[in-house]
């Protein structure tokens, strides 16, 4: 009964309520509805307008001529300008514009240069005459410079490489001048300088040796050798003549340092920025597709592989929250509740679906890029730019390096397109790997033309071991060379017992004169007292450890140890980096290590400790890892032609004579004789005392009796034994 008497009760108000609504309450409700709003503004602005038309007119048109007399004809480019500038603004397009403000500031300087000529006929109103200015022929000169500048600023790249041409026509044209001029200039000092007139007779005489070998190749033996030397006389006369006789050359101890310009200079490759937005956008649409969110900060394009930086985004929780509105309607809004940083984890394991989004045959992941704080990307590029030596030797990086060592190696380039160099003394020794034609003995061309370039014979001198005698015999005319390239296995290993008894005897130096290193024992040194660099350069390591493996082993881990303070560097390239061949404890004592492209992430692991080199692109890109660094640095290694290698083995042989032959190379070359001939152990004499006490002694009795290990007691064995022969045979 209560609950009918209440519903009695509210019958009442709810009917006067509903009646209510039904009226005022109605009325306000529509009007207060989006679409009545708008018409009912629309209908008083029209209203408001048609009461003040005549004013408003006036006003129109007194501003119109204001601003037409201001801007003239060239108000349509303002209105175009705010019109691309709403476009910019509406399709979020803003990074773009900043990418591309140099080419927009480009764009203002043509404008104004088409406003400044319309003010000469009359329609560009004040502000065009202002550009022009009252003088004429000034203005004519200011809207010339406006047009120079929109270049510069729209096409840099091109206007800098049409300076650089200009002022090396300049240069050649300079140079070209004074040409006939150094015969008078050169015999005028006789006697102050006696060394450049004697320099002339040798190329004759010495050039010809390099292509002995190719004789044997030409059918008519009595004929060919002799139209081949005139050749041959004749290229590196005209070598001489080009790149030798310069006054501008720097002299070294008496040689004559190779100019930069006998080397080859190669343009740079330019990628477009359309393309490496694009690419950049499809890679953030990848990612978000799979639920990462990243963005693109950073785009560092190289001759090889453009890196893109990618800065991680956020990982959001969002809570669902329903509400309702003033109509009644349920809305459901999200609300952030919590973000983490985006797992880098995240962005590896999308390494393939990456490649594929960007339709390219493989892409590498640096996580993170070592001193920033993003993940780099490396996908390959569409056409491939070539680094030559020169280009890398011109940029400051190496210029900086020369300046402090006398080793300084240019490697090539990063995939940002920044010069890369390294400092061979601080290496101390470089091993190289890779699969066969994958750029590895380019690498070595490369290192020993960058030496050849700044250093002279008294300075550096080479030893090179190619056991496949096609590599590197184009250097074996070269004043650098100790000994002829050595192509037997045998004569290399005993080259690698003579170095460690050279490197022997110059820590006795050493200990002598009381300093740590080279450097400081030729501090004071001139001439032949100074000690020379010694480099070794072994082509393929592998056939040397097939020959002599404990051998090879133990002689080049003793160098690598030790060899670093007298000044002897080696530089070791093998392509197969299987264990049995880089050995643990030649990685150990090898810091500093490149590696091409490798057929299995096995070999990566040999050479580098990690993977990554089974996914290089060939044709000189590589992973370098240097001393200093724990993670590798990719590069595109530096291309020497054999065009400018035969430049550079000319030009030195032109200077070569009969005195720079070193007087040890005759010592070298009885170390090397015989295959069983070893170094003097320092503990011979005593091993001898034992034989003739004891009469017949063993291996291991040596050992026990001299403290010492197998190899070196075995070995002293054998040298008993060969001396007992030969007195038997006596």
């Amino acid at each position: 009964m209560a609950r009918k008497k209440a519903k009695a009760k509210r019958q009442p108000r709810g009917e006067s309520g509903a009646r209510g609504e039904s009226g005022w309450k109605r009325f306000f409700r529509f009007i207060w509805l989006p679409p009545v709003r708008r018409l009912i503004l629309a209908v008083i602005i029209v209203a408001l307008a048609f009461w003040h038309w005549s004013t408003i007119t006036a006003w129109a048109a007194s501003v119109w001529g204001d601003t037409l007399a201001l801007f003239g004809w060239g108000l349509a480019f303002l209105v175009i300008a705010f019109g691309v500038l709403m476009g910019i603004l509406w399709g979020q397009r803003v990074l773009s514009f900043i990418y591309h403000w140099n080419q927009w500031l480009g764009g203002v300087a043509f404008i104004l240069v088409a406003w400044g000529i319309m003010a000469f006929w009359g329609v560009g109103g004040s502000f065009g005459q202002g550009i022009i200015g009252a003088n004429v022929a000034l203005g004519i000169l200011r809207l010339l410079g406006m047009v120079i500048l929109g270049f510069i600023l729209v096409a840099p790249g091109v206007c800098w490489r049409l300076v650089a041409r200009f002022f090396s026509w300049v240069g050649r044209k300079l140079r070209e001048r004074p040409a006939p001029k150094p015969e008078t200039y050169v015999e005028s000092p006789t006697a102050e300088k006696p060394e450049p007139p004697p320099v002339m007779a040798p190329p004759p005489v010495i050039v010809p040796q390099p292509p002995l070998a190719r004789e044997p190749e030409v059918p008519t033996p009595a004929l060919a050798p002799t139209t081949a030397q005139q050749e041959l006389r004749q290229v590196a006369q005209e070598v001489w003549k080009k790149y030798g006789e310069s006054p501008s050359l720097v002299m070294v101890d008496g040689w004559r340092l190779p100019p930069i310009d006998i080397l080859d200079s190669v343009p740079d490759v330019e990628f477009g920025q359309a393309d490496n937005m694009q690419r950049a956008k499809i890679i953030e649409d990848a990612l978000a597709s799979y639920g990462v969110e990243a963005k693109v900060v950073q785009i560092n394009a190289g001759p090889t592989v453009t890196q893109f930086g990618i800065e991680p985004g956020w990982d959001r929780k969002m809570k669902e929250i329903k509400e309702r509105d003033r109509d009644g309607n349920i809305q459901v809004r999200q609300e952030e509740v919590s973000k983490t940083r985006v797992k880098v984890e995240r962005i590896t394991s999308l390494a393939n679906d990456l490649a594929l989004a960007l339709a390219a045959p493989s892409i590498r992941i640096e996580a993170p890029v070592p001193g920033k704080s993003v993940v780099g990307i490396e996908v390959p590029n569409t056409i491939y730019g070539m680094v030559s030596l020169r280009g890398v030797m011109e940029t400051s990086a190496f210029q900086k390096i020369t300046a402090k060592s006398k080793l300084a190696l240019a490697l090539g380039k990063g995939a940002g397109g920044e010069a890369v160099a390294g400092d061979l003394s601080k290496m101390p020794h470089l091993l190289i790997a890779g699969a066969t034609g994958s750029g590895k003995t380019v690498c070595l061309n490369s290192s020993i033309c960058c030496l050849l370039m700044h250093t002279p014979p008294s300075e550096v001198q080479f030893f090179m071991i190619d056991p496949k005698r096609v590599e590197l015999t184009s250097f074996n005319s070269i004043p650098h060379l100790a000994t002829p390239v050595i192509v037997d296995t045998q004569k290399a290993i005993g080259t690698l017992r003579w170095l460690n008894q050279e490197m022997d005897k110059r820590y006795q130096k050493l200990a002598t004169a009381g300093v740590r290193n080279i450097e400081g024992y030729n501090k004071n040194k001139e001439g032949e007292e100074r000690l020379p660099y010694l480099v070794l350069v072994i082509d393929e390591l592998a056939d040397l450890m097939m020959a002599g493996f404990d051998e090879v082993e133990h002689v080049l881990c003793r160098l690598a140890q030790l060899a670093r303070a007298t000044g002897i560097h080696l530089i070791v390239a093998t392509q197969r980096p299987s264990v049995d061949v880089v050995t643990g404890l030649i990685k150990a004592n090898f810091p500093t290590r490149i590696s091409f492209a490798v057929t299995s992430q096995v070999d990566s692991r040999t050479i580098l400790d990690m993977g990554g080199a089974e996914k290089l692109l060939g044709r000189g890109d590589m992973l370098y890892m240097p001393t200093e660094v724990a993670k590798p640095k990719r590069l595109q290694g530096c291309y020497v032609s054999d065009a400018e290698v035969e430049r550079l083995v000319y030009f030195w042989n032109s200077q070569k004579s009969e005195e720079a032959i070193m007087p040890r190379i005759e010592e070298i070359t009885t170390t090397m004789a015989g295959r069983g001939s070893f170094p003097a152990d320092p503990l011979m004499e005593a091993a001898r005392q034992l034989a003739e006490e004891h009469g017949h002694i063993s291996t291991s009795f040596l050992q026990r009796r001299l403290r010492i290990g197998y190899p070196r007691a075995a070995r002293i064995m054998e040298q008993l034994e060969e001396e007992e022969g030969e007195g038997e045979e006596v």
